[in-house]
């Protein structure tokens, strides 16, 4: 029997349990990953990464892997009953998170690139073909058992468990956790197909009432066909024939069988799991919430719950947070992972309705609201997404906001960086218009955080006093840190602000916190 031990085991080689893995191991973290499918997956399942989750990848050292297999995307277009453009929904402000807002890539692709980067780290082992077995836990950590194809058995040690093992998780099974919410009874054909015309750099949704489909094209003439099916043309336990995936996509493009990639009858969830955690596992990804494809979030959203679990579980491992910061995971990413479920849902009823009368009035509707400018800048710049902020957790009210990562120039290295690149993936402090004395009374205090320290330049100033300096360059940073102006901030290491303050008026932050021993002035 094979005995692993680890700091954390990561069930589930998907996308967001390689990626979980690859922002533990980019934090010193040793991590095993268990997959119980011999090889990384060929079905092109998830389609899009937005500007949010690359600059995950970017705080976990792969975003120029990551950057090879997508198409730098600028949203999704909408169209009306007879096929003709309504809105096109972009970014609010175009690269605010440092990258395009939407991109289409194929799931095969990203899967290979995160596989190579773990099988390639020193502090990361990988099994695949490892299908779990049981799981026992206690005060002192947990055991995960698996059994490979040939017949042997192995156990990991770890201390944590992230269970990403997808909708039909095993973990969550074995720890007897529901889902809550409903499945839609609609089944959907989704084929990926190669050799395709389409070049778009956006999605296509056409709200069609007599078969509402959409269209997202990919790198290299892949593309993505969804069409809602009649009665009687299959349901999720049927594989699609080829004559159904030609008749559908007739009206687009002959196809030949060699140019499916992939054809499966869907039918869409919206349930989120009743706990996240469990002892010393947590779920992720679709092991904790599943959602109709309509927002586009589906994976986004798992990759957010890596990005908001890994760097805690780190700092608790290496002692500079209290294990209670683990229960903020649930309590930060429930409420928007809920929002995100019900977004994409109403989405999915608004533009892919049946119903021809109602269609009708829907198009009539917009064609109304969409002269107001400021309506239809509410539409095109998507501001029904819900915003992604905490109000409570690991945080000091009214903190909780994401910063956006503008272009800085940097006096430390003479050189115009990324935000995140120049703070590197700690946790950082900034002065904000205030002085270096200023900063050096802040940093005391917060030592144990050991965070990358520097002040931001104002005003169009260059200010004297010694220390790093970072400038804006092109307006962006001055925009992200105006409500700053004066204070001191905390940026945690996910970008979200965890605390704001004039300078001289530190806010009580251990317990706020949860910070392993006491800060002191």
């Amino acid at each position: 029997m094979e005995s692993l031990r680890a700091e954390v085991a990561v069930v589930g080689a998907g996308p967001v349990g390689m990626t979980a893995a690859a922002l533990l191991a980019a934090r010193g973290v040793r991590v095993v990953v268990l997959e119980r499918n011999a090889t990384t997956s060929d079905a092109p399942k998830a389609i899009s990464l937005d500007d949010e989750a690359l600059r995950v990848y970017q705080s976990a050292g792969l975003a120029e892997r990551i950057l090879k297999v997508i198409v730098p995307g600028i949203g999704t277009r909408y169209y009306d009953a007879l096929g003709r453009p309504v809105l096109q929904a972009r970014a609010p402000q175009p690269g605010r998170f440092g990258y395009p807002f939407k991109n289409p890539f194929a799931q095969p692709d990203l899967e290979r690139e995160l596989h190579a980067s773990l099988v390639a780290h020193r502090g990361v082992t990988v099994r695949m073909g490892a299908e779990v077995t049981a799981l026992d836990q206690d005060g002192d950590g947990a055991e995960v058992r698996y059994r490979r194809a040939d017949g042997t058995t192995g156990a990991v040690h770890a201390e944590y468990v992230l269970a990403c093992d997808g909708g039909r998780s095993t973990i969550r099974g074995l720890l007897g956790v529901g889902m809550t919410g409903r499945s839609h009874p609609e089944s959907w054909l989704v084929a990926d197909v190669l050799g395709d015309h389409h070049d778009e750099r956006y999605g296509m949704h056409h709200g069609d009432p007599r078969r509402p489909h959409v269209i997202v094209p990919g790198r290299d003439g892949r593309c993505r066909y969804e069409f809602l099916l009649h009665e009687g043309e299959g349901g999720p336990d049927d594989h699609p024939g080829f004559a159904l995936v030609r008749r559908l996509l007739a009206p687009f493009r002959p196809i030949t069988p060699r140019q499916v990639e992939r054809a499966v009858i869907y039918r869409f969830h919206g349930l989120v799991a009743d706990r996240w955690r469990a002892g010393r596992v947590f779920l992720l990804g679709d092991a904790a919430h599943m959602m109709p494809p309509f927002a586009g979030q589906g994976l986004n959203s798992g990759v957010r719950d890596a990005a908001n679990l890994c760097w805690k579980i780190a700092d608790v491992l290496a002692g500079r947070l209290t294990e209670s910061a683990l229960d903020t995971y649930e309590l930060e990413r429930r409420p928007h992972a809920e929002a995100t479920v019900r977004l994409s849902e109403r989405l999915g009823r608004i533009v892919m309705s049946t119903d021809a009368r109602w269609a009708a009035r829907r198009d009539a509707y917009f064609t109304t609201i969409l002269r107001d400018p400021a309506k239809r800048a509410f539409f095109e710049e998507m501001r029904y997404r819900p915003p992604h902020t905490y109000r409570t957790g690991l945080l000091v009210p009214p903190a909780g906001t994401m910063i956006g990562q503008p272009r800085v120039f940097d006096t430390a290295t003479s050189s115009i960086r990324l935000l995140d690149d120049a703070l590197g993936t700690g946790w950082a402090l900034l002065a904000v218009g205030t002085s270096a004395a200023d900063l050096d009374d802040a940093a005391k205090p917060l030592g144990h955080l050991a965070p990358s320290t520097a002040r931001i330049a104002v005003d169009n100033r260059l200010p004297a006093g010694g220390g790093r300096l970072l400038v804006d360059v092109d307006g962006r940073m001055d925009q992200e840190f105006t409500p700053h102006r004066g204070r001191i901030v905390l940026l945690r290491p996910d970008h979200f602000i965890a605390a704001s303050w004039p300078p001289g008026h530190l806010p009580a932050l251990t317990g706020a916190l949860h910070l392993a021993t006491p800060a002191h002035a």
